[in-house]
């Protein structure tokens, strides 16, 4: 009999006689006239008894006085006795009284086949089971991530807005747009964040921006997150303005590209002039944004130009000039010697030679949002971006006695300036300043 557990290959073959024959006449064939053929290793009996050859399997047909059919011996010989048995059976020219031909079609490598069936249940079984009952690690790991962060997130006021743990306690925060936005920075940690909710900013969040010390604004780096900026900025106090990505939200950023954000934020007073609506006169709980617009409403800009050129005597232009004068109402004249002092007081007007050593360097930074930090012989030593300014200005040791850069002057740089023994600054414009060192003299580009 075929033992399945040790067949290796099947011969199959065909046969055709020109009489009627049966299963049993050709089966006596094959072992009688192959008997001694191969010598004692090869023959056929003993094969069959050691279990090498397999039950010979015979399906036969006859029609119209003829017979054809199969045959198929299983073998668990090698591929070269295998050979020579397949061989062996196409001598076979008589299977009882007729004449007969046997032909060898193909041997069949049952090991391949079984091969061919493990592949395809393999897939079946990966397919089928692994994939709706065994998940990922990493999808273990999101999902027990996501289990914690929402554990994280707390409720502020009454209105339940969402925040992270540390929004009570920290004296910095982060104001985000909406609930996604705290999920993601809980994911990487941040924990002291607040979400607004849209444009309508709630009244609980700008009340607390004005008990921290710090405020911050991550918004999306598109329209919306333009607008929800402009809105924090005139009811809330914001001290530092943080973007996304142009066309990426927050909830949608990686770590790498929040820590980039973060540290790539900017004081508010330097991009004060693009968030700030100057046409609504409507009071404002932020002082120090209330001062900046009026303070750019009252100073117009050739005003300023003109006080730095009539430190040049022009004899020829004084008429005219005092002609004008007499035109304009009696209560601008009083009011714009005031506007143009706050700006650029007389005492620190450049002189011709200050214009010449200074003017390059801020022509130079114009666009670049850029600063540089010169020595007493007025040589570049070092160079940085405006956004950095404040902490590289703190923590810079060798000398510096100017600093162009093209930014707003603050009262913070005023006053780390003149703790760092810095004569003077050059800024593109001059903010909100109430305390003017008198160690520091201040200019603006349109000045020089």
């Amino acid at each position: 009999m075929q033992n399945a557990d040790t067949t290796k290959y099947i011969i199959h073959s065909k046969i055709s006689a020109d009489g009627i024959i049966e299963r049993p006449d050709i089966v006596g064939a094959i072992f009688g006239q192959t008997e001694g053929l191969l010598g004692s290793d090869l023959d056929l009996r003993d094969l069959q008894k050691t279990g090498r050859i397999g039950r010979i399997e015979v399906v036969v047909n006859a029609k119209a006085g003829k017979t054809k059919g199969t045959i198929l011996i299983p073998s668990s010989l090698d591929k070269v006795e295998t050979s020579i048995l397949a061989a062996s059976l196409e001598t076979i020219d008589r299977v009882g009284p007729c004449s007969a031909k046997i032909e060898i079609t193909h041997i069949e490598d049952v090991r391949a086949t079984k091969r061919q069936q493990i592949i395809e249940r393999a897939k079946f079984i990966f397919r089928g089971m692994f994939d709706e009952n065994l998940p990922e690690s990493q999808e273990i790991a999101d999902e027990v991530r996501q289990s914690v962060r929402v554990e994280e997130m707390q409720y502020f006021g009454k209105n339940k807005i969402p925040c992270g743990p540390a929004i009570f306690d920290s004296d910095a925060i982060i104001v985000v747009e909406g609930r996604a936005d705290v999920l993601n920075l809980l994911k990487y940690g941040i924990k002291n964040t607040i979400c607004v909710g849209g444009t309508n900013v709630p009244p609980e969040v700008a009340e607390l921006t004005k008990k921290k010390d710090t405020v911050t604004a991550f918004t999306d780096g598109d329209r919306g997150g333009e607008l929800i900026i402009k809105e924090l900025v005139q009811i809330a106090n914001v001290d530092f303005i943080a973007r996304a990505p142009d066309g990426k939200s927050v909830e949608d950023l990686v770590q790498k590209e929040i820590v980039r954000s973060l540290r790539q934020k900017v004081p508010v007073e330097q991009v004060i002039d693009k968030y700030v609506i100057r046409d609504q006169a409507a009071p404002s709980d932020n002082g120090r944004i209330s001062r900046v617009t009026k303070r750019k409403e009252r100073r117009p800009a050739p005003d300023v130009k003109r006080v730095g050129a009539s430190q040049v005597p022009r004899p020829s232009r004084e008429p005219r000039a005092r002609d004008n004068r007499k035109n304009e109402p009696r209560e601008e004249r009083e009011e714009e010697p005031q506007t143009e002092q706050a700006v650029v007081p007389k005492s620190k007007i450049p002189s011709s030679p200050e214009n010449k050593r200074f003017k390059g360097h801020a022509t130079d930074l114009i666009g670049t949002f850029s600063a540089r930090f010169l020595d007493g012989e007025d040589n570049v030593v070092n160079e940085t971006a405006v956004r950095d300014l404040v902490s590289t200005l703190k923590d810079y040791e060798a000398e510096v006695k100017t600093v162009v850069f093209d930014g707003v002057v603050t009262q913070r740089i005023l006053d780390i300036a003149a703790d760092k023994g810095i004569e003077c600054l050059i800024g593109a414009k001059v903010g909100s300043v109430t305390k003017r060192p008198a160690s520091v003299k201040v200019f603006t580009a349109a000045s020089l």
